[in-house]
């Protein structure tokens, strides 16, 4: 102060003693405040940032690397009052700075203007030191909006600190030109330490509001109290990370949750907080809900116990009903959060074989206990060779063209190789309607028919389709007078009626139960294997006895009969029964049904009817509705004669031979033995008795065999007793699953079994039902790729779908048990085309498939196949690794599938995705 005071006397000598003493007295005053003040306040260069709302690595290096920030819909959250004014509060209006504080205060503005602007770009600027960021960073982060939008929440209280700062620069102006130095220079320490308590303001104001939005984020993804929220780092990737084959060391969820075009209509803290209690109020009770159901199924622990990520896709499910997030349209919410080391340490240990994740993994145990179709049929020969090929399967950008092949639109590779067929021997036992794969499977994709719509929803396509969906109008013409099918403007239609049953299959189903009371349709009998089955109204009618018929028909001069099936929601494969044994287990179907079907049942021994035998149950039925039952020409009479010899040498029971008037044909319904007694009693052994080294159940390319097989007969052997009643039967584990034999998740046979159906009810019922945004009204053929035993199709049963449920020929031989609970399926190798038209199916589901499969066959075809069978507009939803995720999601890109959800946990993930109208402008050259 002494040199202020010789300042003030070298300014003025005429200065009065008494004015000098006054301004000591004002000098001494404004150094009390100060020192008060600064008691208060510590320097702002001692100020330590506040602690980061979001967890970060204490041992991890400081890195320069651009955060990428999390998008959320802007129209979900909204500033917290109490931090607005605290941050209005925390502002200096009247204070002026020297001109050092005038230039800090000007870098801080030029700053912050940086990231006003940057909010409408959704960039954030590197850190600027090691650690000295963390918090800025990891805050935007959580704060910033959707990528639409592009605006951040703490925007309002940028735009406040620029005009504040504005005026402070105002009023420093101010002091400069009035000369107040004295004031000035005190005023420097009161203005850091103002400023330092704008900064402990603004920063605890900002906490408040990124920890609202971390609440909520976690509150609509389903995550839990001890997950955090990251950011995702930029790098440069390998191309195995880019494609999604690198380690994933961190979870990923995906959720396409929109944006809304008025970020301004903000929701009330009250309406907020009503809807987070809510939804806590809602898990609460699925969490107590949880605990009944532990409590009374501890069987079923091995599944049940850890479903976090059932619970988290129940949360976005959630989410999407959550009135913040109804308007919003097509923009993913990315968050990346990493688990909490100590959280991992409970999760799964009560499933044998499992990792952290509610996706079921098989025991390797298992795989000793359960053969497979390979093992099975001797004669199947390694048809594909090799792994994946890298470059191919994880190509983002992949090029692809149309197949150039001579059946267009309806190009099945299996059922069309030209060039496999040119080159049989023989075509007697009809070889050329049998599958013949091509060496390569095809990579090409299939053109759509011009005119195509979207199908019409069952039950009204069961009586129309669309003409254009499959123009192929010469059965019409051929059976049209039959009630087959016809063309009626724009629509193909179906009467109902058939060879067989004219005047509508209705009438013909209530005539066979009239005739043989036994088969009790629904109740004794479930499932029915329909031979040479047209259009296949008889199987589309058997759902109104809730029967679940699988129709087949060869592709043959009879064009696209299973296509039609198909398209009208009619459950159907392209078979025939040739030179080898049908893709199916022995001993799986109640009834056997054939309508004039044209199959020589009488030929080369019998060896077509006794492959009937071989999937036909004990005690089961074969209805034969044909000409030789009751017309008298020549040729019927003749083939009448062998019938007769042939079905009591093979020991069945002609039951009834019933004539329908209204229809004017007649049925003979048969019935096999459920005992060996018969086979004994035979005075000649033919046909004779298959080789005791000879399995039923190998059906994969294995030759027919004209011989029997022997009754099962002891209590604990499949075959033995009939299947209990449906539908009780769906749930009820097989009498011949024993406790001894390890399951497929290592828990014994019938606990497994129980689990299984647990599991799927809570995945289908949380996630698939209202999850994953998909119109169950517009679904109607469901293709489980890889079913174990049947637990996914078991949950929908009381949908009107159904699910054809696909073995994989590698894959524990699990289909008798699908078949035992009164569900169907088939084998299948899916390194090959499988046997259905183009456009079949709604929606495709493969739990665990494309890992396992990438290990003997490219991805790429098998995606192709994949596009194939879908139809526009049909779903996808994968369970897998993350790495394969990651693949599977890049070629559906490829593909201009849309992709609605990733979600990646532990190593493991799931997809869901839609089939767009897009194909490729150009073909394929012809090789």
């Amino acid at each position: 102060m002494a040199s202020g005071k010789a300042r003030n006397s070298k300014r003025s000598s005429g200065v009065s003693y008494s004015t000098t003493t006054t301004v000591i007295f004002v000098a001494l005053c404004m150094f009390g405040l100060w020192v008060l003040n600064s008691n208060s306040f510590s320097s702002p260069k001692s100020k330590t940032r506040s602690t980061p709302l979001i967890h970060s690595d204490r041992n991890s290096k400081p890195s320069n690397k651009k955060l990428h920030p999390i998008h959320i819909d802007s129209s979900s959250f909204h500033l917290p009052g109490d931090a607005i004014k605290a941050n209005e509060l925390s502002r200096p209006n009247d204070s002026n700075e020297s001109q050092e504080i005038q230039e800090d205060t000007k870098d801080s503005l030029s700053d912050q203007s940086e990231v006003s602007m940057e909010s409408e770009s959704t960039k954030e600027n590197a850190d600027e030191a090691a650690g000295e960021n963390t918090f800025k960073h990891e805050a935007e982060e959580n704060g910033i909006i959707d990528n639409d939008n592009k605006i951040e929440p703490e925007h309002d209280n940028i735009v406040e600190d620029k005009e504040n700062d504005i005026n402070v620069k105002d009023q420093d102006s101010a002091a400069e030109e009035t000369g107040e130095k004295l004031q000035g220079e005190e005023s420097v320490e009161e203005k850091e330490n103002q400023n330092a308590l704008n900064t402990q303001t603004s920063e605890e104001s900002s906490v408040t509001q990124n920890q609202e939005v971390e609440d909520t984020v976690k509150e609509n993804t389903g995550l839990s109290n001890h997950e955090e929220i990251v950011g995702e780092q930029e790098s440069q990737q390998t191309e195995s990370d880019k494609y999604g084959t690198g380690k994933h060391d961190v979870e990923e969820i995906k959720v396409s949750v929109g944006s809304s075009e008025n970020t301004e209509n903000l929701i009330s803290d009250e309406d907020r907080q009503q809807r987070i209690e809510e939804h806590q109020k809602q898990e609460d009770e699925q969490v107590q809900q949880g605990q009944k159901e532990g409590q009374s199924q501890e069987d079923t622990k091995g599944i049940t116990s850890d479903d976090q990520i059932q619970h988290d896709e129940a949360s976005i499910s959630s989410a999407e009903d959550d009135p913040t997030f109804k308007d919003a349209k097509e923009t993913r919410t990315e968050v990346n959060n990493q688990e909490n080391k100590n959280s991992k340490k409970n999760e799964g240990e009560s499933f044998p074989n499992r990792e952290n994740h509610g996706i079921p993994k098989e025991s390797k145990e298992s795989e000793k206990a359960w053969s497979t179709q390979a093992d099975q049929s001797e004669n199947q020969k390694e048809r594909r060779k090799g792994g994946s090929d890298d470059k191919d399967s994880s190509i983002y950008g992949y090029t692809w063209q149309l197949c150039n092949v001579t059946a267009g639109t309806d190009y099945i590779p299996c059922l069309d190789n030209e060039k496999a067929i040119a080159k049989l021997h023989s075509r007697k036992h009809f070889e050329h309607r049998e599958r013949h794969c091509p060496e390569d499977p095809p990579t090409c994709l299939v053109p759509q028919p011009q005119g195509y719509k979207s199908p019409i929803e069952w039950p009204q396509s069961r009586d129309k389709i669309w003409y254009h969906n499959v123009p192929h109008p010469m059965l019409a013409e051929v059976k049209g007078h039959q009630n087959w099918v016809k063309v009626t403007g724009e629509f193909l239609t179906f009467p109902g009626g058939g060879t067989q049953f004219i005047h509508g299959a209705l009438h013909y189903i209530d005539f066979v139960q009239e005739a043989v009371p036994d088969i009790a349709w629904g109740k004794h009998t479930r499932t029915v294997l329909d031979v040479g089955c047209g259009v296949a109204s008889f199987g589309g009618f058997l759902f109104e006895r809730d029967v679940l018929a699988l129709s087949f028909a060869p592709k043959d001069e009879h064009e696209a009969q299973v296509q039609f099936a198909l398209e009208r929601g009619i459950p159907a494969i392209s078979a025939v029964m040739g030179s080898q044994r049908l893709p199916f287990p022995s001993r799986v179907f109640d009834v056997v049904h054939c309508a004039r079907c044209r199959v020589p049942w009488h030929a080369d021994g019998g060896s077509l009817l006794l492959e009937l035998n071989r999937v036909l149950r004990p005690g089961g039925y074969f209805v034969w509705s044909a000409t030789p039952v009751y017309q008298t020409l020549e040729e019927d009479v003749q083939i009448w004669k062998e019938m007769s010899n042939l079905t009591v040498s093979m020991c069945w029971e002609l039951v009834t031979i019933k004539k329908d008037k209204l229809n004017s044909i007649g049925v003979a319904v048969y019935h096999k033995p459920d005992s060996n007694d018969c086979y004994d009693q035979r005075k000649q052994n033919r046909p004779p008795m298959c080789k005791t080294d000879d399995d039923p159940n190998a059906a994969w390319h294995v030759p027919l065999q004209s011989c029997m097989h022997r009754v099962p007969i002891e209590g604990n052997e499949r075959g033995s007793q009939w299947p209990e009643e449906w539908p009780e039967r769906v749930q009820t584990p097989p009498y011949w699953l024993n406790r001894s034999q390890m399951g497929i998740y290592g828990k014994p046979a019938p606990e497994d079994f129980a689990a299984d159906t647990e599991h799927w009810k809570k995945v289908v019922s949380k996630t698939y039902m209202s999850g994953l945004g998909i119109s169950w009204s517009n679904v109607r053929n469901i293709m489980d790729m890889r079913a174990v035993y049947g637990g996914f199709a078991a949950a929908l049963k009381d949908l009107k779908v159904w699910v054809m449920n696909v073995v994989n020929l590698d894959s524990p031989d699990t289909l008798p048990i699908i078949y035992e609970r009164g569900l169907f399926g088939i084998y299948h190798d899916w390194c090959e085309a499988f046997s259905t038209y183009p456009r079949t199916y709604d929606l495709l589901h493969a739990d665990h498939l494309f890992s396992r499969l990438k290990k003997r066959c490219k991805l790429v075809p098998v995606m192709a196949e994949v596009d194939r069978i879908v139809r526009p507009g049909g779903k996808l939803i994968v369970r897998d690794e993350s790495s394969t995720i990651g693949e599977v999601e890049n070629l559906l890109k490829s593909l201009h599938w849309e992709v609605h959800l990733t979600f990646s946990k532990n190593q493991e993930g799931m997809l869901s995705a839609q089939k767009s109208d897009w194909r490729p402008d150009t073909y394929e050259a012809i090789s």
